[in-house]
């Protein structure tokens, strides 16, 4: 009787020590999500109409990462994601009830490709506390910082790295080089003006305003030529040309800038919402070859982490799209929101981002995006870290330049720092 009672205490001990064990392990499992549990992100993508040729290869990174987050990352905190995707075909009037809709279906988040998706956006989901991210940003967009965040840094942060890069690198003087600009004319142009307007003086550049300070030329999205433009900008005898558009337009600029005898000449420089694949492809390599640009993302050759995975979903699903920096740039998108979703869960716990609602609302930016800190994106970009007072979650870009037909890099990561523009007394006028 003696030897059994030894033994079942023996057994006891044991099984204490197993739970013991196990119970770290069970911890850092997480919780396991129940039939019908989802965490739910409204996205969207202009990838039909006058900017499909970033939204189409942009919309394809989205919804491949997400496959990739989902069935090989087990979605966010073990909860799958579900996406509520939107084209918004570059259409502004369709953005608000997209934006609704997303609201409606009691989505956490919401994220825009475009500066000018969010500008549309933004307005209603501020007053409802309601947060986006934009993969692409103008300081409109979160100046001065409320409920919309930025993944990268904006089209002001492109002109001053451009800037510093020419001043640096390229021009030799004597006196002050001429700066003139061409932008398309939504946030995505004037972004890059107001970077200009607040650092040009400090960085001893001319801009050469089309008339009075501020006034910039201006195209459309839809523009078929821009001779008359350029032949306007021609006459100013610039030394540098930034332009700050989308790949079509700037394809049409290069190519009139081509015709007119301005490129080759002049050093022509691009913001990033151009700088990809497309527009290498709709100017044709030989008008593109030379041509500077800034971008917040590695290249497809970059031997980093995230680039593998990328590669293999991207081959797999849209072979067309390989190479195309706006897929890079909505995967890294899909790899944020996760990141922010696993914080939310792990700080606020899944019952209240259930709700979906404005306390939901609250403890995504709360308890997720705002303490993001040094997250590395699977090394695609720059860290993604929440500042207080800076909406910009990432603050890094690097300069590219078109080199045998291929986007190539020619300097490192650069740090872009804040501006305040809402303290700029223009700002916003």
């Amino acid at each position: 009787m003696k030897s059994k009672r030894v033994l079942m205490l023996i057994v006891i001990v044991l099984m204490a020590l197993l739970v013991v064990a196990v119970l770290p392990f069970a911890s850092a499992c997480g919780p396991k999500a129940k039939p019908g549990q989802v965490l739910k992100v409204g996205m969207m993508t202009p990838s039909t109409g006058p900017a499909a040729e970033k939204g189409a290869p942009g919309g394809h990174g989205i919804l491949n990462a997400m496959e990739y987050i989902n069935k090989e990352l087990g979605g966010a905190a073990g909860y799958p994601i579900q996406v509520s995707w939107r084209d918004s075909a570059y259409d502004m009037s369709k953005v608000v009830t997209i934006v609704k809709d997303f609201m409606n279906e009691g989505c956490l988040m919401f994220t825009t490709h475009s500066s000018t998706e969010m500008k549309a956006a933004q307005e209603i989901a501020n007053r409802a506390e309601f947060p986006g991210m934009a993969t692409f940003t103008s300081q409109v967009n979160y100046h001065p910082p409320q409920h919309i965040y930025g993944q990268m840094p904006d089209y002001g942060d492109d002109w001053v790295a451009f800037a510093r890069y020419y001043m640096q690198n390229i021009w030799k003087g004597p006196g002050k080089p001429k700066m003139a600009l061409h932008l398309l004319n939504n946030p995505t142009g004037y972004g890059a003006r107001d970077g200009a307007r607040a650092m040009a003086d400090q960085l001893g550049i001319e801009i050469l305003w089309d008339g009075e300070v501020g006034k910039v030329v201006e195209h459309t999205t839809t523009t078929v030529s821009e001779m008359e433009s350029l032949t306007r900008i021609k006459a100013k005898n610039p030394d540098v040309l930034f332009i700050s558009s989308t790949p079509a337009p700037t394809a049409i600029i290069l190519k009139n800038a081509h015709q007119l005898g301005m490129y080759p000449g002049i050093t022509i420089g691009c913001a990033h919402a151009s700088f990809t694949k497309a527009l290498i492809d709709l100017a044709g390599a030989d008008i593109a070859e030379g041509v500077y640009g800034v971008f917040p993302t590695v290249t497809w050759d970059d031997n980093v982490p995230g680039i593998a995975k990328a590669t293999e979903y991207c081959k797999k699903n849209n072979l067309k799209d390989y190479g195309n920096m706006d897929y890079l740039s909505t995967w890294t998108t899909s790899l944020i929101v996760r990141e922010i979703l696993t914080l939310a869960v792990k700080n606020a716990g899944y019952d209240v981002l259930a709700k979906g609602n404005v306390e939901s609302w609250r403890a995504m930016e709360k308890s997720g995006i705002q303490k993001l800190k040094d997250y590395k994106v699977e090394g695609l970009q720059g860290p993604a870290t929440y500042t207080p007072g800076d909406n910009r979650l990432d603050k890094y870009l690097r300069l590219y330049k078109v080199s045998g037909g291929k986007i190539v890099q020619i300097a490192d990561w650069t740090e872009a720092p804040l501006i305040k523009y809402e303290e700029l007394p223009w700002f916003g006028k």
